[in-house]
């Protein structure tokens, strides 16, 4: 809450209000109020009603607002200044200060996300949900990191899975892909680097490649790795990281009616989580010899 106030203070809220005609200078609806109401009413629970916004708008109010002044302020100019907002908060928190040395090596760095919009059922039609008497829109971002710009947006319902938005082609040529692991794909990691470009993902959990090849030695009675899969073992070790090469199998596309069956060798870093006592595993093409363990 600290964040998002800091981020956008009541100041900034009342003016921009004011500017784009949402409110009255003088009026009695209180606009930081409103918005709050609405962002924290939307983001809790999985039933939301406009009565139910009204509700939380009144707890936190001065003066509370009867249900015809407060639907009649759910208008277009409204809709027009929330997505201003959220303009406004990803400029402001979507790309660091500062960009390392080692990532600025890369012609550009995109970051692929979806969200899930939980809506009300009525639009269900339009929007179907992953379960019976709910609706959902997904939100599918391509964000180019490095020059501060939205890359591609899709907006799709529910059930869309995220991965199907992503298309690979020689535009990912020294380009480094951050994935998180809904578009995780071993055909589309081969595809990148086949375009000579770069990715870094989390490793699924029911995805277990075999280890070929341990990139880092570890002195004492280490546990070998090589020729074993990786969930199978990792359960066992202690050590801070983990670096090894890994082989995965997958499909290609399909070609003349068919589809051949094809290996490709990956790198896998682990970092151990001391307080889950797990390891955060990444799957990824970066070289060892630039990138050490920071990816």
């Amino acid at each position: 809450m600290r964040r998002l106030t800091t981020l956008f203070p009541s100041e900034f809220l009342e003016e921009h209000a004011e500017e784009l005609g949402v409110v009255e200078r003088k009026g009695k609806l209180q606009i930081p109020v409103l918005v709050w109401a609405l962002v924290f009413g939307f983001a809790a629970g999985e039933s939301r009603t406009l009565a139910g916004f009204r509700r939380c708008y009144n707890s936190t109010a001065d003066e509370t607002i009867s249900p015809g002044g407060f639907y009649h302020r759910l208008t277009p100019t409204l809709a027009e200044y929330l997505r201003d907002l959220v303009e406004h908060g990803l400029d402001e928190v979507a790309v660091p200060d500062t960009v390392d040395a080692d990532i600025d090596r890369f012609r550009d760095v995109m970051i692929a996300d979806g969200t899930v919009l939980r809506l009300h059922e009525f639009l269900s039609d339009e929007f179907q949900g992953r379960h019976e008497e709910q609706a959902g829109a997904k939100l599918h971002l391509l964000h180019n990191a490095t020059d501060e710009t939205i890359e591609r947006i899709d907006v799709t319902d529910e059930k869309t899975h995220d991965s199907t938005l992503f298309k690979t082609g020689s535009w990912l040529q020294e380009r480094l892909v951050l994935f998180d692991r809904a578009y995780f794909k071993y055909r589309r990691f081969a595809l990148i680097d086949e375009n000579d470009g770069y990715f870094v993902s989390r490793l699924k959990e029911n995805a277990n490649p075999l280890i070929t090849e341990e990139l880092r030695e570890w002195r004492g009675r280490a546990i070998p790795l090589e020729g074993k899969q990786i969930h199978d073992v990792v359960d066992d070790l202690s050590r801070k990281y983990i670096d090894v090469e890994v082989e995965a199998e997958f499909k290609r596309g399909q070609y003349e009616g068919t589809r051949s069956l094809d290996t490709k060798r990956f790198r896998v870093v682990g970092v151990r989580d001391e307080d889950a006592d797990d390891y955060h595993l990444y799957i990824t093409n970066l070289p060892r010899e630039e990138f050490s363990r920071r990816i």
